[in-house]
């Protein structure tokens, strides 16, 4: 590897040169339009049933790899989704992120004992090794294909943290594993909250039922703050720095686009049916971002095969408005993707029922929370023998960000063919401290080769 991360041109050019065993993404719902009535549209679209919590049955042993704030939200989840559920083994590359989760999680009642907790690259071979049932995998997105893979070829079920790879190599691999795990029978759910989400769901029930029609366009848009980051210390070698400080490197993340606007690109596919666009069309850039060398804007539409276009926008800078908004206009009204749907007239066609309080006896609609919903799905799949596997759609909506990535790190167009056939492999040959060749923090510049 001539550099920490693939050279952008050898981008453009090795994914035209295609990749040896690329998988199709099928298209995992067929278009709104039907003669149907409305009421038999909605009976045909299958959507995940909410539960106050997961089933009783076996007990389940559950072991964390990547034990930062997500990871010990995501152990603190699954202990919340029903009874017989346990977290029993931990993993981190560092000790002192391991032992910050091992206290939180010791106020839940888990009791970790040392010959449990694993420290170190290879700590998530331990912990699925160590007699778990599920494995929550929700280390930094580069590592995910790696554990997955390792998790499904031991047999164990897993909830695996968006996105799911930060490149199209590990995006394959993540669909091959996840056949696997189908023949395997092993239940797998990533963190899309949304699709989780009460309120969310039933609105997509009604516009995959033809509520606003056909689709004719998307406008998305994430607009936040600034996010955290690492300055490097004194006696940091460059893969502690790079570890420390991971969301601001795109080989570990997959830039800000990848690791966090997954969310709202998700749930733009989701409402759209799960269909890979033609092209990402897109533009970006850094103006305030301290260290790394991701972005801190971009502007990426995504154009699909009937010409419909899907414009998804976002930033990371302080001091400037905020919204998160997904809009998704049809040939009879719009939505947004969330509670309502409306007429082009301005007026609400459909509002979701949310009950007026806490208070109010009327509780049928209540939303819970989508965090612990994952996780009953999840332990429920497992309990009744009914698998559920989210890895297609998931690693549909990581290619789409990769696409809108890479079409603004080179300023050119990216095709999903491209995407699908690129053999770009983002990162360090190895994972181990110390000093990383190509080690660099230069940012992307479109229309030119980066700096080797």
């Amino acid at each position: 590897m001539e550099n920490i991360q693939s050279s952008r041109r050898s981008f453009i050019k090795t994914s035209a040169l295609g990749a040896i065993g690329t998988i199709t993404m099928p298209a995992i719902l067929g278009g709104c339009s039907s003669s149907a009535s409305k009421e038999e549209k909605l009976k045909e679209v299958v959507v995940p049933e909410i539960l106050e919590k997961a089933p009783e049955g076996k007990a389940l042993k559950a072991g964390l790899v990547g034990c930062g704030g997500r990871g010990t939200g995501a152990a603190g989840d699954f202990l919340k989704a029903g009874s017989g559920l346990q977290v029993t083994a931990l993993g981190d590359i560092f000790k002192d992120r391991l032992d910050t989760c091992r206290e939180s999680l010791k106020g839940k009642g888990q009791n970790i004992p040392d010959d449990k907790c694993f420290v170190g690259f290879d700590a998530y071979k331990q912990v699925i090794d160590s007699g778990v049932d599920v494995v929550l995998l929700c280390t930094p997105p580069a590592f995910r294909p790696l554990h997955f893979e390792y998790a499904i070829k031991a047999g164990k079920h897993c909830f695996y943290e968006k996105p799911c790879a930060v490149d199209s190599v590990g995006a394959r691999l993540m669909l091959m594993m996840g056949r696997q795990a189908t023949q395997k029978n092993l239940s797998v759910i990533s963190g899309t909250i949304y699709r989780s989400s009460r309120d969310h769901i039933e609105t997509y029930r009604r516009v995959a039922g033809g509520a606003i029609g056909d689709i004719i366009s998307a406008h998305v848009s994430r607009m936040g703050g600034a996010l955290w980051f690492k300055l490097r210390e004194k006696g940091w070698d460059d893969m502690e720095y790079m570890m420390r400080n991971w969301y601001n490197f795109c080989w570990a993340s997959g830039d800000f686009v990848t690791e966090q606007f997954i969310h709202e690109i998700d749930k733009m596919s989701w409402f759209m049916g799960d269909k890979p666009p033609v092209r990402a069309e897109a533009t970006g850039g850094r103006q305030r971002r301290i260290t790394g060398d991701i972005y801190d804007h971009m502007s990426i539409e995504f154009v699909y095969e009937n010409g419909c276009r899907a414009h998804c926008t976002s930033r990371q800078i302080g001091g400037c408005d905020t919204q998160t908004v997904v809009m998704l206009y049809g040939t009879k009204g719009y939505t947004n993707c969330r509670s309502t749907i409306y007429n082009y007239d301005g007026t609400i066609a459909w509002e979701y029922p949310y009950p007026k309080s806490k208070d109010d006896p009327d509780q049928t609609w209540k939303v819970p929370d989508p965090f612990v919903q994952e996780h009953i799905r999840l332990v429920t799949a497992i309990r009744t023998g009914v698998p559920i596997n989210d890895v297609e759609q998931q690693t549909l909506s990581t290619l789409l960000t990769i696409m809108g990535r890479e079409s603004a790190y080179t300023g050119k167009f990216v095709t999903y063919e491209q995407i699908m056939a690129s053999t770009q492999k983002l990162g360090p040959e190895t994972y181990q401290f110390g000093p990383v060749p190509g080690f660099h923090e230069d940012i992307p510049l479109a229309g030119s080769a980066p700096k080797v």
